[in-house]
């Protein structure tokens, strides 16, 4: 009888450590911090833990995923050396947003070409933001890092055709102009408009050589200038005679209307889709793609949109969403 108490107890002892080792470290948010600061000031990549932290705090979190000043939040377990060591990391994205963890397996077997407009030497449009000179060139390519983020969170193989291997996702409204882009092999970009117009297609047509057979679509993404009193809304292009063009082009569009009429029911959306088969991406290329225009750098309020971060992270989100729907939407075709 004595030898079983003495288990029970020396089970209990062995108990303590363990719950005690299972506990969650706490911190009190501070006015002004952010879930990105908040986790930095803790020693945690916010790429890798933003999702987690999010899932054990969400009844103190708002609606824009802001933080209570004097509110208490749990922190993530910090993950063991095994685990981060099999995390998939892109350092093209940034130390932020390197770790991409895998959402769905929505879009296995497709892949997607990813071109922001301009860049290298020719930096695109020009604007003022304040005091600060900003581009085209830094905005799109913004955008679209943060979709070929969505999209292989979800499955998809993506190529990055314009990198800047030192930029990654950005969360400043003034993006710093620089011209250190290059193709993605690392090629130089020629200044030549012509040159540099072919360069790229020649890669992205080499690229869907070797998958044809598979769901392939083009993204090129654009920001506008015209009139600073010209506002516009998000459009996109296809080539006349591309039906699936026609249809991804589409879809985008269609998430569009939808996210609009949901964050914004009293405003009407008046983005467009068109052919515009006389633009050279548009006209070269051989997979089926979509060029967008995600707004005028120019106007101030399409500023809005491009400047802040966490609408160009919606753009984003909203483009991928539209890619998910062409995807959906053909496959069942497809099959039947």
């Amino acid at each position: 009888m004595k030898n079983r108490i003495a288990y029970i107890v020396l089970i209990f002892i062995l108990a303590i450590p363990s719950s005690a080792q299972d506990s969650l470290q706490t911190v009190v948010a501070e006015t002004g911090d952010g879930i990105f600061s908040l986790l930095r000031k803790n020693e945690m990549s916010p790429s890798e833990y933003l999702k987690p932290f999010i899932q054990l705090n969400s009844a103190y979190i708002t609606k824009d995923n802001q933080l209570i000043a004097g509110k208490t939040y749990k922190l993530p377990k910090k993950t063991d050396a095994l685990k981060k060591a099999q995390l998939t990391r892109y350092a093209i994205f940034g130390k932020d947003y390197e770790v991409v963890d895998s959402i769905s397996n929505r879009l296995s077997g497709t892949v997607c070409y990813l071109i922001s407009g301009h860049g290298g030497p020719d930096p695109g449009a020009i604007a003022k933001y304040g005091d600060v000179v900003v581009s085209e060139d830094e905005y799109a390519y913004d955008v679209t890092l943060r979709l070929a983020r969505e999209l292989i969170a979800n499955g998809a193989e993506v190529h990055i055709i314009i990198q800047d291997e030192n930029d990654g996702i950005r969360n400043a409204r003034a993006l710093e102009l620089d011209t250190d882009e290059k193709l993605l092999n690392q090629e130089e970009i020629p200044l030549n408009q012509v040159e540099r117009l072919e360069q790229r297609t020649k890669k992205v047509n080499e690229l869907y050589r070797k998958n044809i057979g598979k769901y392939q679509r083009l993204l090129v993404t654009h920001v506008d200038s015209r009139t600073k009193g010209k506002n516009i809304d998000v459009f996109f292009y296809h080539h006349e005679k591309s039906k699936n063009g026609l249809n991804l082009a589409k879809s985008i569009h269609e998430t569009f209307e939808k996210k609009y009429r949901q964050f914004q029911p009293n405003r009407t959306y008046t983005g467009t889709f068109s052919e515009r088969s006389n633009l050279y991406l548009v006209k070269k290329t051989l997979p089926a793609m979509a060029y967008i225009e995600i707004g005028n750098i120019k106007n101030k309020k399409d500023q809005k949109r491009i400047f802040d971060p966490e609408n160009r992270q919606a753009l984003a989100k909203w483009i991928f969403e539209g890619i998910v729907l062409d995807y959906e939407t053909a496959t069942i075709k497809n099959a039947k």
